[in-house]
């Protein structure tokens, strides 16, 4: 059991005056020793330092000591239309129709997404689709103001259900942190209570019953997610710990099993005083379970999670069969059924075969459990799919890199040895999202990730355009007038260029040293480690992945190397030139690039909890650590210097020297690549974990530039996204929809049948049982 002391530190008078508050964590065991040592260090800073710490005081953490501002959407979030519309008119009816189908394949599955959040946030959307079902927002806007709501609350309560909506669930899809409400409760309760889906549904009360309790709250273990024990997750049930997670994880090396699409529950109860895990597949068939003993415990393996949903997706996937364009796509397509039908990953895996071999289709898509960022543990996946048509101009700068990327990986700092035997030349195109479901939207993407076929057989790469091109102009923190004129001009450019070598260069690249099952090895053995200067004395055995042994930390550590990959190759002047830069144009594309990604790591501050001290999302983690690197450089290559603002308060000034890129931020970035990769290739968790918390770890100045840049953070856009609508014969239009929380709303609403609503339902007061104490309060038995 963790506690949580404050020290809120103010000062002033003048013009500088603040607050700072220190967080300090302590087990139980030990809560009065602390308390004591903290205690006596006050009086010494308030006999020395009586002018400014007069005010100084410790107490222990709250619910309200909590800022509730930071969990509300605020009302000005800008939302960004996803725009498509010239793309699909360029379609053939034939492909419209395919896109159709998969899209719908694509947002019925998405649906699990909520139950793999929060236990909360299946019940959330029921109750909104019927409320927004039942009757217009023009009524109930009229409903809300007799129950006291002003305008302002209006649109802030439509601004989170839209905010929920984007995320797919209440929890932020970057960043990890629980979404509330700006509106008092009761005042939603009321607007609940009156509303006409109130009369129409005999369960609506039920279900808002349930949910009402936890929808505004924000205790300490429900703000971001995490293990039940210390925060909120789907992916378990709420009893199950770190413990418990490592001996599934040795059950499952052991039966060579992969867990993208399982959830892990463990029984209130023992069985014959052993303790029962469930490991439950994602499947439309629910027979089929098997039992057995592992460590002095019960494992039942069972299929069935989402099974309504599942069907779903596989009716919808079999329509798109019918219209795929080759026959590539109808094997891939088959193999995407047998999976979501029968919850074996072996038929997803040869799914995502046949779909690196479908080279250059009209039509991308992509379906399944893919991205394990949530999972606490970092193995288990969250639902997502993706429909989108290929942008052919931009495609081609790609194709380019592609063609010269065997000679560029040569730059790369750690030689052939870590470097796979053969460069699988990716299909690498440019898109434009169509239908993206999950929670939330990526500007680029290398898949799949399974670490077998990405290292022997190939992947791809994809850059999603529009969604690249969806930059709200909002003023721009902590840089001078004429960098942020260079960002708001030249983002575009540079962010595509970094994506281009993020994905293909930077997730497609690097080798891991294996033990194959037959005692062989897949790398020279006298291969020597890049850091100790011996050969490579550890390595990845048989049923290990690098997810599996980096856990949690796999993300963040990856998308660094990514990310790192992207920031070294764009100071190449030919690699520039492949996307139609040169000389002088060149150079602001690279330094750009080079502003907008360091900065970025100085605002990814926002996303870390000083109280729990954890990073809220793998890529702030990741930007945060390679700022921190460009920190170390020196030569004043890159200076945040705390200041005040033009408005009285505190403020940072940010700087990177461009004439030092080459010289000072390149080499010290390639050197940590370097290591970056070698820790990666030789499954040297330790060694790979104690490097990058080095530079994650925040210290007391990373704290105050954090408060500031909470202070004065910028809202996240929300995009909306249109549906595609089938006539029943053969025409497929798409319905586009304003970028207002609105016009979120109705697209949602639009892009749902209640029975798969009614389904979802289902699905989640099954799983009830599995989260009493998060959930206490409500009779959710009903």
């Amino acid at each position: 059991m963790q506690n949580v002391l404050r020290l809120s530190l103010r000062w002033g008078p003048g013009r500088a005056n603040g607050v700072a508050s220190l967080f300090f964590s302590f087990s139980a065991q030990h809560r009065l020793h602390s308390s004591s040592i903290l205690t006596s260090h006050i009086r010494q800073l308030k006999a020395s330092h009586p002018r400014f710490c007069s005010n100084l005081s410790l107490r222990k953490m709250s619910a309200g000591d909590v800022d509730k501002s930071l969990y509300i959407l605020p009302n000005d979030s800008p939302i960004c239309p996803l725009d498509c519309a010239d793309a699909f008119k360029a379609l053939t009816s034939k492909e419209r129709l395919y896109a159709h189908h998969m899209s719908k394949a694509s947002y019925n599955g998405a649906l699990a997404v909520f139950l793999q959040v929060s236990p909360e946030s299946p019940g959330i959307f029921v109750t909104f689709f019927r409320l927004f079902k039942a009757e217009s927002l023009d009524s109930l806007k009229e409903k809300a103001k007799k129950c006291g709501f002003s305008d302002e609350e209006w649109d802030g309560f439509l601004m989170y259900v839209a905010g929920f909506y984007y995320n797919n669930g209440n929890y932020r899809g970057f960043g990890d942190s629980k979404i509330i409400p700006g509106v008092d409760m009761k005042k939603i309760d009321a607007l609940m209570r009156s509303s006409e889906a109130a009369k129409l549904s005999p369960t609506f009360l039920r279900t808002w019953e349930v949910v009402r309790p936890v929808m505004g709250t924000l205790e300490s273990k429900q703000l971001h997610l995490g293990y039940g024990d210390r925060g909120v997750t789907c992916y378990h049930s709420e009893n199950i710990n770190e413990t418990d997670v490592e001996k599934i994880d040795r059950y499952c090396k052991a039966k060579e099993l992969e867990l993208w699409n399982t959830r892990l529950f463990k029984d209130f109860e023992k069985k014959n005083g052993k303790t029962v895990y469930r490991l439950r597949l994602a499947s439309s068939k629910t027979d089929g379970a098997s039992e057995e003993e592992f460590e002095d415990s019960i494992i039942v393996t069972e299929r069935g999670d989402y099974s309504p949903l599942m069907a779903r997706t596989c009716s919808c996937l079999a329509k798109a069969l019918e219209v795929a364009a080759n026959d590539t796509q109808k094997k891939m397509i088959s193999k995407y059924i047998e999976h979501f039908t029968e919850g074996d990953v072996k038929y997803h895996k040869d799914g995502s075969r046949f779909w690196i071999k479908d080279i250059e289709p009209v039509i991308e898509s992509y379906i399944g459990f893919i991205e394990n960022y949530r999972d606490p543990a970092g193995v288990r996946s969250e639902f997502e799919g993706f429909v989108a048509c290929v942008n052919k101009e931009t495609s081609l700068k790609f194709k380019t890199l592609v063609s010269k990327a065997e000679q560029i990986l040569e730059r790369l700092p750690w030689g052939k040895p870590y470097e796979k035997d053969h460069f699988l030349k990716p299909d690498f195109t440019a898109l434009d999202v169509i239908s993206f479901a999950s929670s939330g939207l990526p500007s680029g993407i290398n898949i799949p990730n399974y670490d077998d076929i990405r290292q022997n057989e190939g992947f791809k790469n994809v850059s999603l355009g529009n969604v690249i091109a969806a930059t709200p102009k909002q003023k721009m923190n902590f840089i001078d007038q004429e960098d942020e004129d260079l960002l708001h001009t030249y983002h575009k450019d540079s962010f595509e260029v970094q994506v281009g070598l993020h994905e293909l260069l930077g997730h497609g690249s690097g080798k891991l040293f294996q033990r194959n099952a037959d005692g062989t090895f897949n790398f020279d053995r006298n291969t020597v480690d890049l850091i100790t200067g011996k050969p490579v004395a550890t390595w990845y055995e048989p049923g290990e992945t690098w997810s599996s042994v980096f856990g949690p930390l796999s993300s963040a550590y990856e998308e660094c190397r990514a990310e790192a990959v992207g920031y070294v190759l764009c100071c190449d002047a030919d690699i520039l030139e492949i996307f139609g830069y040169k000389d002088a144009m060149a150079e602001t594309v690279k330094y750009v690039n080079w502003l907008n990604e360091i900065r970025a790591g100085l605002l990814a501050l926002e996303f870390y909890s000083a109280e729990t001290k954890k990073w809220g999302q793998a890529h702030c983690y990741a930007r945060f650590v390679l700022t921190k690197v460009c920190l170390e450089a020196g030569q004043d290559f890159v200076t945040i210097t705390e200041c005040v603002g033009e408005d009285g308060k505190p403020d940072l000034k940010f700087k990177l020297d461009k004439k030092k890129i080459d010289d000072v931020g390149k080499p010290a970035v390639n050197a940590f690549l370097a290591k970056l990769q070698a820790h990666k290739s030789a499954a040297d968790v330790q060694g790979g974990t104690k490097l990058f918390e080095k530079y994650g770890t925040v210290g007391e100045q990373e704290l105050r530039w954090r408060d500031i840049c909470i202070a004065r953070r910028k809202p996240r856009r929300l995009f909306v996204q249109a549906n595609t609508v089938f006539d029943g014969k053969e025409e497929v239009t798409l319905k586009s929809y304003d970028a207002t929380s609105a016009g979120v709303i109705q697209s949602f609403l639009e892009r749902y049948e209640s029975g798969a609503i009614d389904e979802l339902e289902q699905c989640w007061l099954k799983d009830l049982v599995w989260y009493p104490s998060h959930l206490k309060g409500t009779d959710h038995q009903k």
